[in-house]
């Protein structure tokens, strides 16, 4: 009997009952920590890019989301340094609750810009 296309490339089966069932498996990938910014850049392939995200699970580069992390989290903290210059420099000594609530207005900010720049471009 012939070898199909399958079985000539390397393919296995595996004999279950009166059926040849393909052995099949994702290729390995390297562990690789993925942070909050890279999650969230997952989630939100799963929901609204349902075939890029399978096409990343079934290639093996689903863990290729640690270098997006890097690069939110880079502009993340770009963001609130050059914002905390132009608009809270002086007010931390003068008015320490005031300076809390606007630097946490401008992390939320900062979350936002890179939120639409990077995660869910």
């Amino acid at each position: 009997m012939a070898k199909s296309l399958f079985e000539e490339l390397g393919g296995k089966h595996e004999r279950q009952g009166d059926y040849l069932i393909p052995c099949l498996t994702v290729p390995a990938e390297e562990e690789q920590p993925i942070g909050i910014w890279g999650q969230r850049h997952l989630d939100y392939l799963k929901q609204y890019h349902k075939v890029a995200y399978t096409n990343l699970l079934t290639s093996g580069r689903l863990n290729s989301y640690a270098d997006i992390d890097r690069q939110a989290q880079e502009r993340f903290e770009r963001l609130i340094e050059g914002m905390k210059r132009t608009q809270v420099q002086q007010l931390k000594a003068e008015n320490a609750l005031e300076w809390t609530g606007r630097l946490n207005n401008i992390r939320a900010c900062a979350r936002e810009i890179v939120n639409e720049e990077i995660i869910f471009a």
